[in-house]
């Protein structure tokens, strides 16, 4: 691999211990993937921060690393498993809580920002077009590369927090234009009208594509939350960390225009694929014991239409909107958060209903709007789920 002067002297510990100890994983994982070279980053997203996902062994590691180097860009965290400031209140452990602020503490040592969320584009870490950064949570890989037009790999936790540290990654995969080329195309005969439509489309075609990158043609365009919605479901059920919307997304010109794109395979999906797939993401036809929103964390727009449903209501059972804690204080300022507290539900910030140990409270089953969550709550929570549209779920536990 060739290394810039710069990258050379990092390597040969030049800028200190720990900077040529993540260079030389960096340059290793290089190799692996044949880069040529190292490209600079912007910022970086780190997954690995849940207590429930990295356990003992992963806060050693972060406290280990916080002893010989720090970050050098803008980098934020993943989602945590408790909300920090109402975990009592929301019945999480003494125990878990104590041992997920040891986490981001460690973290916040290497110069990490605290906030932890999903949707970082959402509270001002947005990439220009083109611009190359490390982030690593799949939804938020999906989104940087397919809505705005950055590249990303979809990176591990260690190694983007380790391109955060020296700024740099290797030059592989998505960094690559070439890669970002089309490889399968959906025709969607389909006028979808909620985000739990556009979701069940995501987890249908994740299946089909794995790791490709699957090319759109829409009816109409889909919109910003529901571009989120699409994104998350195809990295769940797939491996995708990047996708085309005809005359939406910023490089579906590209992808159209590109050399390969007539030759690419065409896959035709009705309104009876889309039905299927929304029936199969409920594992039971039960009321939840909690409607939970926000997966990926939900974005001001979503909040509002919330409030909206939830307004002069008293509701039956319990419900949370995750979000970050940025967007809450915004859900607050603009009442949102007054009305549905009064409705009787929460906005959670920093968590989610995945990675949270809400297995451990007194739920048994719960309704998402997310076909990301309705794939993983099952197998990492061991609960039911009951996937619908936010309208119907309000109307559920009302």
């Amino acid at each position: 691999m060739q290394l810039t002067k710069y990258e050379e002297d990092m390597y040969n510990g030049e800028y200190g211990e720990g900077k040529a100890e993540c260079m030389e994983i960096l340059v290793s994982l290089g190799k692996i993937y044949n880069a040529e070279k190292m490209v600079p980053i912007t910022s970086a997203q780190v997954s690995g921060v849940s207590y429930k996902t990295i356990g003992d062994a992963g806060l050693d590691f972060v406290v280990d690393l916080g002893k010989k180097a720090d970050v050098e860009l803008e980098t934020m965290l993943n989602p945590a498993g408790v909300d920090i400031e109402n975990w009592k209140e929301l019945g999480f452990s003494e125990e878990f809580t104590k041992k997920q602020i040891d986490i981001i503490k460690g973290y916040e040592s290497i110069g990490v920002m605290s906030t932890c969320t999903c949707t970082p584009y959402l509270i001002g870490n947005t990439p220009l077009l083109h611009e190359h950064v490390a982030w690593s949570e799949s939804s938020a890989v999906c989104y940087v590369n397919s809505v705005i037009g950055a590249k990303s790999n979809r990176e591990g936790g260690p190694s983007a927090l380790l391109a955060a540290i020296v700024g740099r990654t290797p030059y592989y995969g998505n960094h690559i234009t070439d890669n970002r080329k089309a490889d399968m195309i959906f025709d969607v005969d389909y006028d979808f009208t909620t985000e739990a439509e556009i979701g069940a489309l995501g987890y249908y075609v994740g299946q089909i594509v794995n790791d490709k990158n699957p090319y759109f043609r829409l009816n109409s365009n889909p919109g910003r939350n529901n571009l989120k919605t699409l994104g998350a479901a195809l990295a769940s059920s797939g491996a995708v960390s990047i996708y085309h919307v005809e005359n939406v997304t910023p490089e579906a010109e590209f992808a159209k225009n590109h050399e390969t794109f007539n030759e690419t395979e065409v896959i035709n999906i009705d309104s009876e694929i889309i039905k299927e797939s929304l029936d199969g993401l409920s594992t039971t036809d039960k009321i939840p014991d909690l409607v939970c929103l926000g997966c990926p964390h939900a974005s001001i727009s979503e909040i509002q239409t919330v409030a909206t449903l939830v307004k002069g209501k008293k509701l039956k059972k319990d419900l949370w909107i995750c979000t970050s804690q940025a967007i809450k204080a915004i859900s607050k300022q603009c009442g949102y958060l007054d009305i549905i507290e009064a409705a009787g539900g929460k906005i959670v910030s920093d968590t989610c209903m995945v990675v949270a140990p809400v297995e451990e409270l007194d739920y048994e089953v719960i309704g998402v709007n997310s076909a990301k969550a309705a794939n993983y709550v099952p197998n990492m929570c061991k609960l039911d789920v009951v996937y619908d549209t936010v309208e119907n779920l309000i109307k559920l536990i009302s």
